[in-house]
Formats: C-alpha cells, structure tokens, sequence
C-alpha cells in the first residue's frame, strides 16, 4: 500500500491550525456598548488570544520546516502528529478559560500543561521522522543539540508550579518561552541547503 504524501499530511494539519486560529478569535465576543471602555473587560481575552495566536504560529512555522526533512510518511508519523494536533486543538479552549477568568491560578496551570503536552508531542513527532529517515536524518543533523527543546518543558513546568501561588508569574515565563521561539531558527534551513549542494 503506498504511503501517504507529505503534502496532504502538511495540508491537513495546517486546516486543522486554520480552525484552531479560528475557534480562539471567535471567543472574543463582541461587546454591548460603543464606547472604547466596553472593550475593557475583553482585554484579558485579547490577551490570551496573543499568546496562543503565537505559540499556534511558532508550531505551524516550526512543523512546516520539520516537513520539509521528510522523505517519507510512515504511520508512526502520521500517529504523532495527529497527537500534536490534539493538544494544539485544546488551545482554544484553555485560552478561553484563562481569558475569561483574567488569568486565574487554575486556569493558568491547565493552560501550561497543554503547553507541555504540546511541546512534548512536538518533540515525539520529531524523533518519528529521524526515525524513519535512519543514521543519515536530515532533521536530526538540523537540531543538533536542541537547547530550546529541551529548555521548554521545564520552564512549561516552571510555570505550572508558579501558577500555584503566582499567575502572572507564570504568564511571564510563557511569554517568555514564545518569545524565545519567536527568534528565526534556521537551522533546517540550512541542513537541507547542505543536503541539495
């Protein structure tokens, strides 16, 4: 049986980001008022739906370059990135919450551990395709030694024990986390101009 392209693995899981992105924004309900003061209680939603819009897109971004080392979709592949979709897939919801609550205690922790679980599916999707690419993996020579990979998940926990008695404390170590991310990597980049010469 022939495997599936990477084509329509990539197509399919930037449908499913699309509908992510989509379902966040439209939690922002439109307020009752016309002064600019009735926007005021929808700034802790605005500002939830930020972060989440960039964590979404550095997983997008991050998962389009990882694509692109692929030579072939094995069914361990299309396994985990399907688990990578369903933890991207509760964004919105645990965006939601912590919007709606003004970044309560509890909303925040619930929020950092999908943003671990997220990470770490991330990082199972990851040694799937160097799996099936063997010793000569074009991904496994791009990330080398993967010091923000492995910095994330720990500071994800770090935020989620310092939601326990502080959230904005731990809403600055997520922003932190994204921005660390936000920093062009291009790594792959140039593994696989390495590759092509």
């Amino acid at each position: 049986m022939p495997g599936m392209g990477k084509g329509r693995l990539e197509a399919f899981s930037d449908g499913v980001i699309a509908i992510i992105i989509t379902i966040m924004v439209l939690e922002m309900k439109v307020p009752r008022g016309e002064s600019f003061a009735a926007l005021r209680p929808l700034l802790p939603v605005f500002l939830s739906y930020v972060l989440s819009f960039l964590y979404v897109g550095i997983y997008w971004n991050n998962h389009h370059h990882m694509l692109h080392t692929t030579t072939r979709v094995t069914g361990s592949i299309l396994w985990a990135n399907l688990h990578l979709l369903f933890w991207l897939s509760l964004f919105p919801f645990a965006t939601g919450w912590m919007g709606q609550n003004h970044f309560a205690l509890p909303p925040s922790a619930l929020y950092g551990f999908v943003l671990l679980m997220a990470g770490i599916a991330y990082f199972i999707l990851q040694q799937a395709i160097i799996v099936s690419q063997g010793p000569t993996s074009v991904l496994r020579k791009a990330i080398g030694r993967d010091w923000k990979g492995k910095v994330s998940p720990l500071l994800y926990v770090a935020g989620i024990i310092s939601s326990l008695f502080s959230s904005w404390m731990a809403q600055a170590i997520y922003v932190f986390v994204a921005l660390l991310w936000l920093i062009p990597d291009r790594r792959i980049e140039h593994a696989l101009r390495q590759t092509q010469s």
